[in-house]
């Protein structure tokens, strides 16, 4: 490997035209300059210096040497100017994912504040499910993830992760017009035991939610629909097909829908946070996840619907 020291040497002798002019360019004697420029022609095996007693000249193997170190040091010098650049957020990368309805709600203006703040910095974005983006987080793929987990339910490996809590989302059940009670009062997922259900996609693991709520309930559900788009889901329950388990940050109005509160069982509900890995000091990593938390009360209270309306 040769020695960037050594060739910021020779490209000096060929813009000075001596050895003298290189050592005064790299701020030692001539005698230490002419010592690297030997050592380089060992660790090369090619004669790069025409010597005399008054003047010094690149040889064909010294001008072509001269040609690409140019090019190498130009290239570690940038490279040493965009890791300064991270750490002081005038450049660097920073690669965010989130669920979907938290991506709408939650990251989307946190991620337009941080491009008008910080518009040197390059984005990027995924909307990944926490299956995926937890994980990707942990390999480094992704910097920092909008994540979610249930309450009560078993949690992801979190090993080598660091999370903040930004928000609890409560869990409603949506009905159609069939099936929709007579007060609006919370009710017990037993109650729905016999019902068909509408799901998200996920049938076991941290995000089965309709399969693990439902056995925390003493049942196992009927799926009958499944989705990945709460939109979809909704449109699902209006269409009259099955209920669903929809959490309070992604309900939207729907003819022919009700939410209804859950009594039973009690504090259902999604935890959403920022994940990052644990040793990443970023500071582009910190300023997003302030970003995220100063949004995080506006993104909670959107009031979308009304429970049992």
């Amino acid at each position: 490997m040769l020695d960037p020291r050594k060739l910021r040497i020779l490209v000096a002798v060929a813009a000075s035209g001596s050895i003298a002019g290189a050592a005064a360019s790299a701020g030692c004697s001539a005698a230490a300059a002419s010592q690297q420029l030997s050592a380089l022609e060992r660790q090369t095996g090619a004669q790069l210096l025409e010597r005399s007693a008054r003047s010094v000249r690149l040889t064909a193997a010294g001008e072509l040497l001269v040609e690409h170190a140019t090019r190498i040091l130009a290239d570690l010098e940038a490279a040493e100017q965009a890791v300064v650049a991270t750490g002081t957020l005038l450049g660097g990368r920073l690669r965010v994912a989130s669920f979907g309805t938290a991506a709408a709600r939650l990251c989307m203006p946190a991620l337009a504040a941080f491009a008008r703040r910080y518009p040197k910095v390059a984005l990027t974005f995924h909307e990944v499910e926490p299956e995926q983006s937890i994980p990707a987080v942990r390999a480094g793929e992704i910097d920092l993830a909008i994540t979610h987990q249930y309450a009560r339910f078993p949690e992801p490996d979190l090993r080598g992760l660091a999370q903040v809590h930004l928000l609890t989302d409560p869990l409603l059940l949506a009905v159609p017009a069939r099936l929709r009670p007579a007060d609006a009062a919370p009710v017990s997922l037993r109650a729905f035991a016999d019902a068909e259900w509408i799901a998200t996609s996920p049938t076991e693991g941290f995000q089965a939610i309709a399969e693990m709520v439902g056995r925390a309930a003493g049942f196992e559900p009927k799926v009958t629909c499944r989705a990945d788009d709460y939109s979809v889901i909704l449109d699902l329950v209006a269409a009259g097909l099955g209920v669903a388990l929809v959490p309070e940050l992604a309900v939207a109005p729907r003819a022919g829908v009700t939410m209804l509160a859950i009594a039973q069982p009690p504090r259902l509900a999604r935890n959403i946070h920022v994940t990052t890995r644990s040793a990443d000091k970023s500071p582009a990593v910190a300023r997003m996840a302030q970003q995220l938390i100063e949004r995080r009360h506006r993104a909670g209270s959107h009031g979308a619907f009304a429970v049992g309306r």
